[in-house]
């Protein structure tokens, strides 16, 4: 079982709606599924170093082995949640990831959205029920609502800003950085993204980054003290 992997980018491409990159990893050519927003980054050349790391599902069939990459382990928790649900198969759940950030798809169960979940291609009335019920049910323990009601409450009407906040949550958590001190300096976050939307360029999941490392470790520097 791969659990992840690191190597040396040797190709990319996309066949329909399937984003793939081939990874040289110690001589061996690994044919990895990824999602569209990192496939994107790589074609773009928004990442320079093209030794990359990625978090696996390896999922054996009969015929084949597949292999899905993310850049995150919570969007490959979140896959593999999502494949638990009966009837689920892989590309619905690449679909829905594809489509959507982790925090929308938790607020489309919080809500009840259906008509957001029957938007991704494959989804019908039904299996947008069972998706509701069965992540809810899941997640009420692991996924504190709480915390995304901060956002809510602020609203993130730009998606390609609620996409840049929600990888930026994501790398912070990778970083070892705490679910409360996150939440506590996303606001200040945010309120910068109006400020840096006017400055040409200015807005990227970089600089918020480092404003937010910024910020993080002045508190823990303050708390040190």
């Amino acid at each position: 079982m791969i659990s992840w992997i690191n190597g040396e980018l040797v190709d990319l491409w996309q066949t329909n709606q399937k984003f793939y990159v081939l990874i040289n990893c110690q001589g061996l050519g690994y044919e990895i599924q990824i999602l569209e927003s990192f496939f994107l980054k790589l074609k773009t050349n928004q990442i320079s170093n093209k030794n990359i790391t990625l978090w696996i599902k390896h999922i054996k069939k009969e015929d084949s082995d597949l292999l899905f990459g993310f850049k995150t382990k919570d969007q490959k928790n979140f896959f593999i949640e999502i494949l638990s649900i009966r009837g689920v198969g892989s590309q619905i759940g690449m679909g829905i990831l594809n489509k959507f950030s982790i925090i929308e798809v938790i607020n489309a169960i919080k809500t009840q959205n259906k008509k957001l979940i029957c938007s991704v291609p494959g989804i019908g009335q039904k299996m947008s029920d069972r998706l509701i019920l069965e992540l809810k049910s899941k997640f009420k323990n692991e996924i504190q609502f709480e915390d995304e009601k901060d956002i809510d409450e602020i609203g993130i009407k730009n998606p390609e800003i609620n996409k840049i906040i929600d990888d930026l949550q994501l790398t912070l958590k990778s970083l070892n950085y705490k679910n409360k001190e996150i939440n506590t300096i996303l606001p200040i976050i945010l309120k910068e993204v109006d400020h840096l939307a006017k400055k040409e360029n200015n807005l990227s999941f970089e600089n918020l980054l480092k404003l937010a490392m910024n910020y993080l470790d002045k508190d823990s520097s303050n708390l040190a003290r």
